[in-house]
């Protein structure tokens, strides 16, 4: 078999005299190759007439630099397999995120058409067939250089974007989100202006750049913008999109990618309007991760908004206030004995026929109240979670100075 050089067999080779005399022919055209090739170039591709003069200037210096290194490479004593990694080292790296690799194809193509019909008409036909397979080469390994120099670009602006939207979400997570953060924001992809919430979990099993692509694809299919890092032992997810309003909502849309966090809880800030005011669903989403240990039968994922009695537990002041200011105020205000009857039901033990003795009525009209109970606050007290709620609220609401004087005593 005869031997061959990375593709091109050496038994089709003259002496490295005659190729030199051939490459110096080709060099005296090589100017005139490089002009009709710009010119076919803007014949051909609409997208390239539209580039303005410097970048069409680079592509002009790569053409003309791969028809010097065909020359300068074909006319080598002992050619091996060509280097056309220098060729595009005439352009800047900005050519890259200029043009896509599929317009650097074509432009390769074209540029190869051009050279081959450039050979046809202007060298000797002794010259063609070397040239020919020779060129098939050489186009060979300029678009390999290509597919690297564009593979590379693609992992260097991955790792930037990756680092960029970690500062980002840090900057949510410490509440410093200005016009600056929101401009980063806006080059990662976010574009809501809508609602937007923070989930809070445990950092993923996978490897985090894996986790994170799958959260955005999630994300993506539910119509929501999407940014998030892992920070230690837990990850951060900033989601967007008027879905999100919606609690209930926003909990589906997690939990579509909760799976993806490591084990333990996942907790969901609730809705704010912009990124700017994101700190407030992230307080209330961290405050209720670290206090989701003292309700191990959460559902997953879980709302901050949930999770009230725990952050409260804990030492979160507006846990506290919160419970105290929608759930025991309005009962005050509501009056109707609410509040008497919420009372007596709860030291009851959530009976209502027990209630109702202690109380001098009838069941039903316990029952009446109770529903009452739950339209003003949002809280049934015949669920035990939302009575256990509603009772850690009377006594925060006494607690914070909410009593009022007319109230019945708590026995």
């Amino acid at each position: 078999m005869a031997a061959t050089t990375r593709g091109l067999n050496k038994s089709l080779l003259p002496s490295a005299k005659t190729r030199s005399t051939i490459a110096k022919r080709l060099s005296a055209v090589s100017g005139a190759m490089t002009t009709a090739t710009i010119a076919e170039m803007e014949e051909r591709h609409s997208w390239f007439r539209r580039l303005d003069a410097e970048h069409r200037s680079w592509i002009t210096l790569v053409a003309q630099a791969g028809i010097d290194g065909f020359m300068r490479w074909f006319a080598e004593p002992d050619p091996q397999g060509p280097s056309t990694s220098d060729v595009f080292a005439t352009a800047p790296r900005e050519l890259a995120r200029k043009i896509s690799l599929y317009q650097t194809v074509e432009l390769l193509r074209t540029t190869i058409d051009v050279v081959e019909d450039q050979i046809d008409e202007v060298m000797p036909k002794a010259d063609r067939p070397i040239l020919h397979a020779a060129i098939v080469q050489y186009s060979r390994e300029m678009a390999f250089s290509a597919a690297e120099i564009y593979a590379r670009a693609a992992e260097l602006r991955g790792a930037w974007d990756a680092r960029l939207e970690a500062l980002v979400v840090d900057a949510v997570l410490r509440g410093e989100t200005d016009e600056t953060v929101l401009s980063r924001a806006s080059t990662l992809g976010w574009r809501s202006t809508a609602a937007v919430v923070v989930v809070v979990g445990a950092a993923p099993e996978l490897e985090p750049a894996v986790a994170l692509e799958s959260i955005r694809h999630s994300a993506a299919i539910a119509g929501a913008d999407m940014l998030g890092s892992v920070q230690g032992d837990r990850m951060v997810v900033v989601l967007g999109g008027p879905t999100l309003t919606d609690p209930d909502a926003a909990l589906g849309v997690v939990a579509a990618f909760v799976g993806t966090f490591g084990p333990g809880p996942v907790v969901v800030g609730p809705a704010v309007e912009h990124l700017m005011e994101a700190a407030r669903s992230t307080r209330e989403a961290l405050s209720s991760y670290r206090a989701a240990g003292g309700w191990p039968e959460a559902p997953r994922p879980v709302s901050s908004h949930d999770l009230l009695p725990e952050r409260a537990l804990s030492g979160d002041g507006h846990a506290r206030r919160a419970l105290a200011r929608d759930l025991y105020d309005p009962l005050v205000a509501a009056g109707g004995a609410l509040l008497e009857t919420l009372v007596t039901f709860l030291d009851q033990g959530l009976s209502v026929e027990a209630a109702a003795r202690a109380l001098f009525v009838h069941a039903n009209t316990v029952r009446y109240r109770l529903r009452r109970v739950h339209e003003v606050t949002g809280y049934s007290p015949t669920d035990p979670r939302d009575a256990y709620a509603l009772r850690l609220a009377l006594t925060l609401g006494r607690l914070l100075g909410r009593s009022r004087t007319d109230e019945p005593a708590e026995s």
